[in-house]
């Protein structure tokens, strides 16, 4: 055989090609038949989002028209001017007291819900007694499912005024008692103490995991160099941690607007307005029981915009310490 008979075959190879626009959708076909099953996998939570969260969507409509139940959305008239429903939010009377009652029990429920977990998941991971560490763990979160109405019961038989064992102890030591529940002073600290009483062992489990994570042979490396449990702390857990720690910030800061409707809706009365009246419950009393259902949809739109510039905000100065949601 010759040499040109032995190289005709490439020639008439590289002549002909295979065209690039042939390749790539075989090839991308084959690509997403390879992930089929994750990708089905995708398809209920895909549709969740499409059913629940985009579908309603189309109901922000209503804050800016006169709705009515009988006209449907699409059938009632643009409310004029078009900013009618959030002016009436933005000039009433109680607007002031609804934006601070709702951003500093927010902010007290934020830190609450931030720092106490976090050294509870550090007492859970320096503990050395596996099964009393197991015990703890399982009585710290078993309160998370406990319903709000549950947990009011118990706040009551603790610290109601005439027959809470609170007030029974100082009524029979120091002779005075305390409206805890009916007080302007305490009812934010009675708020924000439920809801840590509720919450901080279910915190306290992403801190956790998040500790287990961390690489064993750099505390192993600092005993060595002679670090204490104090210092193994500070210069490795926290450290080890702080991404998790930004993140659920930053996802915390989108509902810095929402107070805990179910909490504040169950504990307060008319005697914490001045002190426990938020957003949600206002929006509860003046739209949805008088059926301004416009009003209630303009104030809806108007958390979810600032929610969406915090998160933003939140997320770009989160990249200085790379821990960025996107």
């Amino acid at each position: 055989m010759t040499l040109q008979q032995t190289r005709a075959p490439e020639r008439v190879e590289s002549s002909t090609p295979a065209p690039p626009e042939v390749g790539r959708p075989r090839q991308a076909r084959r690509r997403f038949w390879s992930f089929r099953t994750l990708l089905l996998m995708l398809v209920p939570g895909l549709l969740y989002l499409a059913v629940y969260k985009y579908g309603p969507m189309y109901g922000v409509l209503i804050a800016f028209k006169d709705y009515s139940i009988r006209e449907g959305i699409a059938g009632s008239p643009w409310a004029s001017p078009f900013y009618t429903h959030f002016e009436q939010f933005w000039t009433s009377p109680y607007f002031s007291t609804l934006m601070t009652n709702t951003v500093l029990i927010s902010v007290y429920k934020l830190v609450a819900g931030t720092i106490p977990p976090i050294i509870v998941a550090l007492l859970f991971n320096e503990c050395r007694l596996r099964w009393f560490r197991r015990l703890a763990q399982t009585v710290s979160y078993m309160p998370h499912f406990l319903s709000w109405v549950i947990v009011y019961g118990v706040t009551i038989a603790l610290l109601s005024q005439s027959t809470g064992l609170v007030n029974g102890f100082l009524r029979d030591n120091f002779g005075f008692t305390i409206g805890f529940l009916t007080s302007n002073t305490w009812f934010r600290s009675v708020l924000v103490g439920s809801d840590l009483w509720k919450d901080i062992g279910w915190g306290a489990i992403i801190y956790l995991a998040a500790m287990i994570g961390i690489d064993r042979t750099f505390y192993e490396a600092a005993r060595v160099d002679g670090a204490g449990r104090f210092r193994q702390i500070w210069h490795i857990t926290l450290p080890g941690i702080r991404p998790v720690i930004i993140l659920l910030l930053v996802l915390k800061l989108g509902n810095i607007l929402d107070a805990g409707f179910d909490q504040v809706y169950i504990f307060y009365n008319i005697q914490v307005y001045p002190t426990g009246d938020i957003i949600d419950t206002w929006v509860y009393r003046a739209g949805l029981e008088n059926l301004n259902y416009s009003l209630a949809a303009a104030v809806g739109l108007f958390k979810s915009v600032i929610g969406l510039v915090l998160i933003v905000v939140a997320n770009r100065i989160a990249r200085r310490w790379s821990a960025q949601l996107w």
